[in-house]
């Protein structure tokens, strides 16, 4: 039997005397495309912020390849392997596309202060090394040809993209998406969700994705974990998900 990649084990963080989310469970293996839906204030983001270090559970674990990352700083959990996106676009506005790409390469630079400083010969090949990774890694989310653009000249469906190229550059086991077709048309999802099956099929990535867009969720994920107010009320996959009665209820009656 393998180990999940990733598991929660009766996860539960409690503001005051608010519980956001209470003793959820669900393992994600390698390779999964999977959901995570509920309604407004399910407790959907906050999980993402246990899995990523954000929050520290008050009980419960969070195990990654086995081990426990429960309150381990974001940046560990980078350099663990799990990279996320967020619902807002964080990207830096005056760097070209390229360039932010890069930022998320730096993750595994190998060059110390001095040498990258300096810019001694080693520093310039290893960037020149996270240049073409970044270069690659645009062809990919289909963004190459503006790739010495402004991130902020770009269209919104393209800066959300560039967010996925930027997290893929992180070399990450785990992709976490925070609602990445937020706010696109039908076209810019229709071309999110070939980038995302591509992310998983050709470089064999698993993906955690939060969506409130429920034809894309259902078309794209093949396991879905559904909370309302903090809780888990189904998981399955993307047809029993669709006529669970309890889903139906927590949507108010929604087609999903």
């Amino acid at each position: 039997m393998t180990t999940p990649l990733l598991s929660l084990d009766e996860a539960t963080i409690k503001f005051g005397g608010l519980t956001a989310v209470n003793k959820v469970s669900f393992d994600i293996e390698r390779g999964d495309l999977f959901g995570l839906i509920g309604p407004n204030g399910a407790g959907k983001t906050t999980c993402f912020n246990l899995i990523t270090g954000v929050y520290k559970p008050t009980s419960g674990k969070i195990l990654f390849k086995g081990s426990e990352i429960g309150g381990t700083p974001p940046n560990r959990i980078a350099e663990k392997g799990i990279c996320r996106t967020f619902q807002n676009i964080r990207l830096f506005p005056s760097l070209s596309v390229v360039e932010n790409v890069m930022v998320g390469a730096f993750l595994r630079h190998k060059t110390n202060i001095f040498s990258a400083f300096l810019y001694l010969p080693g520093a310039i090949r290893e960037t020149e090394q996270f240049r073409a990774q970044a270069m690659a890694l645009l062809e990919v989310v289909d963004l190459a040809d503006v790739a010495l653009a402004r991130a902020a000249d770009l269209p919104y469906g393209k800066q959300r993209r560039l967010e996925i190229a930027r997290a893929m550059a992180t070399q990450p086991d785990l992709l976490l998406l925070d609602e990445p077709a937020a706010g696109m048309n039908p076209q810019e999802k229709e071309e999110l969700h070939l980038v995302v099956r591509r992310i998983r099929d050709e470089f064999q990535k698993t993906v955690l994705l939060i969506e409130h867009d429920m034809r894309f969720v259902m078309g794209l994920c093949e396991k879905i974990v559904v909370l309302d107010h903090g809780e888990e009320i189904a998981a399955g996959p993307p047809e029993a998900i669709r006529n669970d009665p309890k889903v139906i209820e927590a949507y108010l009656g929604e087609a999903v």
